[in-house]
């Protein structure tokens, strides 16, 4: 018996999650709905453990860190700092894909991931 299928959800809490809903659609597009945003495009879903205190997940530490798929890094990157998106300078290749970092507003550092394209 196959016990887990994948991830179901992810929830945290906000000072104001009217107001954070509203920059995850304005910033990156999730398509959100009265109980939360619905991804079912069938892409890859990694769900990791880090030590209690990792800088990893950013300066703030959070206990939490969102890692989204994303299909072109460099445009998106691009279009957030015009739209004025705090960007972590750093970035990272790995031959499983690309990576780079942002924050929203409430300072929970957001993992943009492009995957590797299949050769």
């Amino acid at each position: 018996m196959k016990r887990v299928a994948g991830i179901g959800g992810i929830f945290f809490t906000a000072d104001d999650p009217k107001a954070l809903n509203d920059w995850y659609v304005k910033h990156l597009g999730v398509p959100m709905t009265d109980y939360g945003a619905m991804f079912e495009d069938g892409g890859p879903t990694i769900w990791s453990t880090f030590e209690k205190r990792t800088p990893y997940f950013g300066p703030q530490n959070k206990e939490f860190m969102i890692n989204y798929r994303v299909d072109d890094l460099d445009t998106l990157l691009e279009t957030l700092r015009a739209e004025g998106v705090w960007i972590d300078e750093r970035r990272q290749d790995e031959s499983y894909g690309r990576f780079a970092w942002i924050a929203d507003p409430e300072g929970n550092r957001i993992e943009l991931w492009e995957p590797a394209k299949a050769e």
